[in-house]
């Protein structure tokens, strides 16, 4: 995949909108949202997230332990709608990104925050998409789209040791 020339631009931002008017923005540097991302702790339930598995199971206990004394319960397709897109996210990094090397699951106000990081710094041209799915049958292609279509807020932040992608998956 091509990576985006970073380097035209002085602010370090590059975004690119689909006909929902969102997209994906490029950082250089790594710039947390205002809603607080922070690192998973590493000792929390379960042991590390190697795996789509594991980054699944991860998810489930943040959702759980969030909003098990909510009034009001996350409905069972945003729940879904988050499972897919942590898989998505967490098989790129493996398969495209050069492996896995951090994972994170934050509560917002709004949903789940999900923070995966890869060793590569190459930005994925489709996730400039439209979040139309392609349409061949006989190949892979629809993670990204199906990203697009199903979280907000998608930021991938390249740096010398890979990259961060970063995305709101929203519960409400």
């Amino acid at each position: 995949m091509k990576p985006v020339d970073l380097s035209s631009r002085d602010d370090g931002n590059r975004q690119a909108t689909d006909e929902r008017g969102t997209g994906a923005v490029v950082r250089r540097q790594h710039a947390h949202p205002p809603d607080g991302v922070r690192q998973s702790d590493p000792s929390s339930p379960g042991g590390p997230v190697t795996s789509a598995a594991t980054a699944r199971a991860r998810v489930l206990a943040v959702v759980r332990s969030h909003w098990e004394a909510a009034p009001v319960q996350p409905a069972e397709q945003a729940v879904t709608d988050l499972l897919l897109v942590t898989s998505e996210l967490v098989s790129n990094a493996i398969r495209h990104g050069g492996g896995l090397v951090g994972f994170e699951a934050v509560p917002t106000r709004e949903g789940v925050r999900l923070v995966v990081h890869d060793r590569s710094p190459d930005v994925p041209s489709v996730a400039f998409g439209t979040g139309e799915l392609p349409n061949r049958h006989d190949r892979g292609g629809f993670g990204w789209p199906l990203i697009i279509k199903l979280a907000r807020d998608i930021v991938i932040e390249p740096h010398a040791d890979g990259k961060a992608v970063s995305v709101l998956v929203p519960l409400g």
